[in-house]
């Protein structure tokens, strides 16, 4: 599920947990909603999100 964090965005896990997420364009249309996410892990919880659509 796709959440705001202050000025950005996390994206809530199934499995438990959060990924900070590095977005290049704002999807609000898609907050609090269940979302895909494409993109690279670029550390254990933060993620450079490529694109974002609904799950």
């Amino acid at each position: 599920m796709l959440l705001r964090d202050g000025g950005g965005f996390v994206l809530k896990r199934d499995a438990g947990g959060f990924y900070r997420l590095d977005l290049h364009r704002t999807p609000v249309d898609l907050v609090e909603k269940r979302v895909r996410l494409v993109g690279v892990l670029t550390g254990p919880d933060h993620v450079d999100a490529d694109g974002v659509q609904p799950a």
